[in-house]
């Protein structure tokens, strides 16, 4: 009989209430998770939304893929964080209102936004990592731990250390472009399941085969 985990499932993992698919816990329109993403934490696991992203002020939205791994003390840094730095003071006087926030909102709402913080799928986040506002960080990723994301991240790349820097690229270019286009994570979760150990431990010429036997493969 095949037994599939169910993606919905709140605490997936029977005795580890540690261990959440983060999706079922979202409740802000600002956050979006896809499915089996998963969240680890000791203490405060369904706490994700306001333990892990901070400073979500604005309208930007955090965007995570499905198949993700975030581990403990992952934090978000979201552009709400940001302080006007085009006058000589960078104190947010406007946050505290009155004539205050009377003669200075337009200050605030001019500061620059990079937008959305995009993870795509199949990213591992390490311990202790920082994203910060406005990183996009591509298919198949590894944030190593306690790395401070400050820019983009291409697929399938390693990225360390404080600023983030290229560790090195998981797989040869054209390999690269086999596992973007075959995109496993969309798969049927029937298909998924079938080639779960060809996932975990095959090649990406593996994975393009399926895709291309299934008509799944991007044009």
């Amino acid at each position: 009989m095949t037994v599939i985990p169910d993606p919905s499932q709140r605490f997936p993992l029977p005795h580890a209430r540690r261990t959440v698919f983060l999706k079922p816990h979202v409740t802000s329109p600002n956050i979006e998770v896809g499915d089996f993403t998963y969240f680890d934490d000791p203490d405060a696991a369904t706490a994700f939304e306001t333990n892990n992203v901070l400073y979500a002020f604005g309208p930007e939205k955090l965007i995570i893929g499905k198949y993700c791994a975030i581990a403990s003390n992952t934090r978000f840094i979201m552009a709400g964080a940001n302080h006007a730095t085009s006058g000589v003071s960078t104190f947010p006087f406007t946050i505290f209102g009155g004539t205050w926030a009377e003669e200075t909102m337009d200050i605030i709402t001019s500061i620059p936004s990079r937008g959305d913080t995009v993870v795509g799928n199949d990213v591992w986040i390490g311990y202790n990592s920082l994203i910060m506002p406005g990183v996009h960080i591509g298919d198949g990723a590894i944030i190593a731990t306690g790395a401070v994301v400050t820019s983009d991240v291409p697929p399938y790349t390693i990225v360390g250390g404080n600023p983030a820097q290229v560790v090195k690229q998981r797989f040869p270019d054209q390999d690269v472009a086999r596992l973007l286009r075959a995109a496993w994570w969309n798969w049927p979760l029937e298909l998924v399941t079938e080639h779960v150990r060809v996932i975990m431990a095959g090649t990406p010429a593996d994975i393009e085969r399926i895709a291309i036997h299934e008509g799944l493969l991007a044009d």
